[in-house]
């Protein structure tokens, strides 16, 4: 009988083709580490040494890439907050995900911008962040129950206390983990109950109000976005014009 010719698994990607994937994944990470995730997606490309058309082809939009760029990072903090809620001693749950929670932000700027975007096209973050803000409550319910958080503590203190870890880890450079935990070790006893003096009300702040960052001096819109210098398809986030080009 005849062999049968060779059929590739739907979905599966040739040897080079799984070597460009790798090396913008890698390039996005390192970019969006040292940049914020506005770094322009033709950047991107550059430095992972492949062309434009080759990285529109594996991630048609921004929102696609950084959602990839990130998968375990994201599927992590999800388990952080789990483990919290898990945890049979509120207050320990409690400052167990403000502890990481601020470690990860310190760790890696680009992880704590691509999980707080917002990409109106890509429907799983808002679900994501929707289920961080529902959980972040229920933690911080557990624990005034439990009678250790100060009872005037609100969930938009948790966005109040991610801008102060975002000012001191940005101004620290290579200090940044250790003016972290610093600052969440001060920030933690004071929301303990107790003796604490009343407090001005909170303010409005959700998941979504923490700023997302960019290079030093890059210019902004008047509506307070970078201003991106590849084209309006840099600033949609959607590919350009494609040309023929290798995998």
């Amino acid at each position: 009988m005849a062999a049968q010719p060779y059929q590739k698994p739907p979905g599966a990607l040739r040897s080079d083709a799984r070597g460009n994937r790798e090396r913008i994944l890698t390039a996005a990470r390192e970019a969006y580490g040292l940049h914020g995730i506005d770094v322009p997606m033709a950047a991107i490309a550059r430095r992972a040494k492949v062309g434009v058309a080759t990285l529109y082809r594996r991630f048609p939009t921004r929102a696609a890439l950084v959602s990839e760029a990130f998968a375990e990072q994201l599927a992590h903090c999800a388990a952080v907050l789990d483990e919290g809620l898990a945890d049979p001693d509120p207050w320990r749950g409690f400052c167990s995900v403000v502890e990481k929670v601020c470690m990860m932000q310190a760790a890696d700027r680009g992880f704590t911008e691509a999980f707080l975007a917002q990409f109106p096209e890509h429907a799983e973050y808002a679900e994501k962040r929707a289920r961080a803000e529902e959980g972040l409550a229920l933690l911080i319910r557990r624990a005034k129950d439990d009678g250790r958080l100060r009872p005037d503590f609100h969930v938009h203190d948790i966005t109040l206390l991610m801008l102060a870890n975002c000012g001191a880890t940005t101004g620290a450079g290579d200090d940044a983990p250790a003016a972290s935990r610093r600052l969440v070790a001060y920030l933690l006893q004071s929301f303990r109950a107790g003796a604490a003096a009343p407090l001005p009300p909170p303010a409005p702040l959700g998941l979504g109000r923490i700023p997302v960052q960019v290079t030093a001096g890059a210019p902004r819109s008047r509506s307070g976005a970078p201003s991106v210098p590849d084209g309006n398809c840099e600033r949609s986030g959607q590919a350009p014009p494609t040309r023929p080009e290798g995998p």
